[in-house]
């Protein structure tokens, strides 16, 4: 039988499973197996952090209610050694968790109770962002091919490589965060809502993810103006539609 495009985009990768509940690590254990995946479970943040160390995974479900250490703070020191996508796993309902998730660096959360299609299409969505939308990217030609490489202002986007650089200091970005980056560079003058940027980033139409723009293009904002004045915006709000780029005056 013919794998499908999530399959195939997701096969040979490594997944980390970080969750304490039995039933719920054997399902998404399962799911993630059946996408292709070489899955490593464990029970705790501490063990979580180590098997990344260990693992180098290239995606880690984490749960946010762990003994020892939460997810949070699990969370937040895997992204300080790992740039995998992270989709944090919750029974809690609060607004507050899911941003705070979010803000240490989750790209993606799911709720519980969850299903096995919601967590595959979620995954497959990541591991499929397309290339190709909006805008004519600036090429420059290295070697025997074409090496995309964007430019706005001292603002630089080596697409190929995965580095995004201000000036000459290279940025720390997660995968979805430099995914953003490179879409909106890709389209400089456009200004982009929130649902068009779900659907070309995420991979997503659920409108009630929105948040999951907001959130994440403010952690952008942050790091696009680290180390100099904290007034200073490359990503405009346009109010009542969403955003688009701009130069700093």
């Amino acid at each position: 039988m013919e794998a499908d495009a999530g399959t195939a985009a997701t096969a040979g990768r490594v997944a980390l499973v970080v969750e304490d509940d039995e039933d719920i690590r054997a399902l998404i254990e399962f799911t993630l197996a059946t996408q292709g995946f070489e899955v490593i479970a464990v029970g705790s943040g501490l063990e979580g952090v180590e098997a990344v160390r260990d693992h180098h995974p290239d995606l880690i479900t984490l749960d946010l209610g762990l003994p020892g250490i939460d997810g949070i703070e699990a969370c937040r020191r895997i992204r300080e050694i790992s740039d995998a996508y992270v989709v944090m796993i919750t029974a809690r309902d609060e607004e507050i968790d899911r941003l705070l998730g979010l803000e240490t660096g989750a790209d993606d959360f799911i709720a519980k109770p969850f299903s096995a299609r919601e967590l595959k299409a979620r995954v497959n969505a990541m591991f499929r962002r397309p290339r190709t939308v909006g805008g004519v990217p600036a090429v420059e030609v290295t070697g025997e091919g074409p090496h995309e490489v964007l430019v706005h202002g001292p603002l630089r986007v080596d697409v190929e490589s995965r580095r995004a650089f201000r000036d000459d200091q290279e940025l720390v970005l997660t995968r979805t965060e430099f995914d953003l980056l490179t879409e909106l560079m890709r389209a400089p003058a456009r200004v982009w809502s929130r649902e068009a940027l779900l659907r070309s980033v995420w991979g997503t139409d659920w409108a009630s993810d929105t948040h999951l723009v907001e959130v994440h293009v403010g952690n952008l904002r942050r790091k696009l103006s680290q180390g100099i004045d904290p007034g200073t915006r490359f990503i405009h709000t346009v109010r009542g539609v969403g955003y688009r780029m701009e130069l700093p005056a």
